[in-house]
């Protein structure tokens, strides 16, 4: 069974990007990702109304560390501390050497390699430090931008479930990918 330890944080770092703790001081730049309907389209939680929501998200990340349940770190330039997006490990399943990864970049920083460089440092993290065996990815089959990043990063779509997700009245669909340490 995977034994964590996230203390002291493990900051990453890559040409551009400082990725960081989130911290409560956040709250305002995440409440602008989370809020924001484009970014949101393919991630089946609530869009954000208010700071506070996004104070709340922050708690459960704070909550996850400590439990060693989950890692996310906060994307920003090296230059800027302001968070631009976030990357993490959740749903970890110690016994099974697994996590899920999940990740989100704002509007304005999308299309230039820097989830990309993100990705490739927390997996970097995930298999070289966490000694997870693998890394699942699950992805609303319309996020086309999604798919090409963990494509990009040899995750192999091992399967499609049909309606298998109820959110907002509806039943959606999912593809599941997965990257294992050997084709890492």
């Amino acid at each position: 069974m995977l034994t964590l330890n996230f203390i002291p944080f493990p900051q990453l770092t890559t040409n551009r990007l400082l990725l960081r703790e989130i911290s409560k001081d956040d709250a305002a730049d995440l409440f602008l990702l989370r809020s924001n309907k484009n970014l949101m389209q393919y991630i089946d939680r609530p869009i954000a109304k208010t700071e506070t929501d996004a104070l709340d998200l922050i708690k459960i990340i704070i909550t996850a560390l400590k439990n060693t349940d989950g890692i996310t770190w906060a994307v920003t330039q090296k230059d800027n501390p302001k968070l631009i997006g976030t990357i993490g490990f959740w749903r970890i399943q110690k016994e099974h050497y697994r996590a899920e990864i999940g990740y989100m970049i704002s509007d304005a920083f999308q299309r230039q390699g820097i989830m990309q460089e993100a990705i490739s440092a927390v997996l970097d993290y995930g298999f070289k430090v966490m000694y997870l065996h693998s890394v699942e990815a699950n992805v609303n089959p319309g996020n086309e931008a999604s798919v090409k990043i963990l494509e990009k990063n040899n995750f192999i779509r091992e399967a499609y479930f049909k309606e298998n997700y109820y959110y907002n009245g509806k039943f959606l669909d999912s593809y599941v990918y997965s990257l294992q340490t050997k084709n890492y």
